[in-house]
């Protein structure tokens, strides 16, 4: 039956687009090289007609298919398993410009374009994409709209899903649903997009989408400022988003300690304030203007004023070019690199109510600290939209693969158990994936959990797409 099928799906990509042998490992693995998996065959088809017809002989076979854009994802979303009897469906040869509407404001364009290349061609357009994010080289817009993906500008822009107005599907049946439509209003009927976006593959594969342009901004200012405590970032928040509105495109939180390891891993980069003992947190924020870079200058000048004047902020540099700005930048996005070069460390990605974040940090800190001495809290991320990436280090000198062993769940139930005590979310953006399969199970209300099941039983009869990704069927 295996063999039969392979044959089916050659027939349909050609032969050279059905991988069996050879290594796979790039489609088999995971981002980060945690799990590896086995499949019957990867696919790539070069259409929307081949993506249906693949998941058509796949369904008709009762094959489980594995839809997979750029494989950056941190969940273990598009990770075949060990079984090898997966088929795991490629949309990189998917790359078309299928359309860019200027009056509109919209461009369409096929599922396996990478985000940079959609940004870049928004650029040359004269227009903004603002979706932004660390693996925009290599990650791809059905990825992301797949993980409902997030990044640095949400703030403003808001994640994949708000960028999103139309979407064109292939079912788990193999049919194709058309919902291209570039309109703003259309109140006819159940949003069937938004069941879609962020289903990370478990109720039918993205292959095309419609998203939202942006007129580019005239000028862009980034500030990097040294705060007294997680107290004093979120009131510099508040009058941030007082005095600068929707101008107020990037505010991002970094702890001493994470900001200590980019100075220690990557001494070529200059990290202000790395030395002021009286500021546990820095905070890096970017002004947005539609006038010119004096109007915004302005504007952020009197911003750092107030912020001094309520001593939410100790001290302040802001960028004096586009190159000064990309310097602060690359120090944040240096945060994780750093991370990994001091050794392993177990991840979270955890979103809390913005107003209540300090609370939830200082009551996580003491847990954690508690329950296992001696660990590194690596505390930084968008605290603009309430999203920390909370991770824990190993403490120094441990050895890093028995820590994990010994008190990576350990770890994750007090990181979750603190999250859900202030009603926040244990998966902001990165998804929920085979990975978080369990603590979904546990973590959302049975209610949800049934509504759930319901959507994916009646789009996905046969189980077949993502199986044992998001709910554990």
């Amino acid at each position: 039956m295996d063999q039969q099928l392979i044959a089916t799906l050659r027939g349909i990509v050609g032969d050279a687009h059905v991988l069996t042998d050879g290594d796979l490992s790039a489609y088999e693995q995971d981002w980060r090289k945690r799990v590896h998996g086995k499949s019957l065959a990867v696919v790539r088809p070069a259409s929307t007609q081949e993506v249906a017809a693949v998941v058509k002989a796949c369904a008709q076979a009762h094959t489980p298919i594995i839809a997979q854009g750029g494989n950056t994802g941190l969940s273990v979303g598009s990770t075949p398993d060990s079984s090898g009897q997966q088929v795991v469906l490629s949309l990189l040869r998917m790359q078309a410009l299928r359309q860019l509407d200027a009056d509109n404001l919209t461009v369409t364009v096929e599922a396996g374009m990478i985000l940079q290349t959609l940004q870049d061609t928004a650029d040359k357009a004269g227009f903004l994409f603002p979706l932004s994010l660390a693996a925009e080289g290599s990650c791809t817009i059905g990825g992301n709209l797949g993980t409902n993906a997030g990044g640095t500008q949400v703030l403003r822009y808001g994640n994949a899903r708000e960028l999103c107005l139309g979407l064109e599907v292939v079912t788990a049946q193999g049919d194709i649903w058309n919902g291209l439509t570039g309109l703003r209003k259309d109140n006819t009927g159940y949003d069937l997009r938004d069941l879609f976006i962020g289903s990370e593959g478990t109720l039918g594969i993205i292959t095309a989408a419609t998203m939202k342009l942006f007129p580019q901004p005239a000028a862009q200012l980034t500030a990097f400022a040294a705060v007294p405590s997680m107290e004093a970032a979120v009131r510099l928040l508040g009058l941030a988003h007082q005095h600068l509105a929707a101008g107020l495109t990037g505010f991002e939180v970094m702890g001493k300690f994470a900001l200590s390891l980019v100075v220690k891993h990557m001494p070529q980069l200059r990290v202000p304030f790395a030395d002021m003992a009286e500021a546990p947190y820095c905070v890096l924020l970017e002004n947005s203007d539609s006038e010119s870079e004096s109007h915004a200058r302005a504007r952020f000048e009197h911003l750092l004023e107030l912020a001094f004047e309520d001593g939410c902020v100790l001290d302040a540099v802001v960028a004096e070019s586009m190159a000064q700005a990309h310097d602060l930048w690359h120090i944040r996005e240096s945060i994780p690199l750093a991370q990994a070069e001091e050794g392993l460390n177990i991840k979270h990605d955890i979103s809390v109510q913005a107003s209540r974040i300090p609370a939830f940090v200082e009551y996580a800190d003491a847990v954690l600290l508690r329950e296992i001495p001696g660990v590194r809290l690596v505390n930084f991320g968008h605290l603009g939209d309430g999203n920390l990436h909370y991770n824990v280090q190993v403490p120094e000198g441990q050895d890093g693969k028995q820590f994990l062993n010994e008190k990576e769940n350990l770890v994750n139930t007090l990181v979750y158990d603190a999250v859900a005590k202030f009603d926040g979310s244990f998966s902001a953006e990165h998804g929920v994936g085979a990975l978080k399969a369990d603590k979904l199970e546990h973590y959302k209300s049975p209610v949800a959990l049934g509504m759930m099941r319901a959507i994916k039983q009646a789009l996905d009869p046969q189980a077949i797409m993502n199986p044992g990704c998001v709910l554990k069927v």
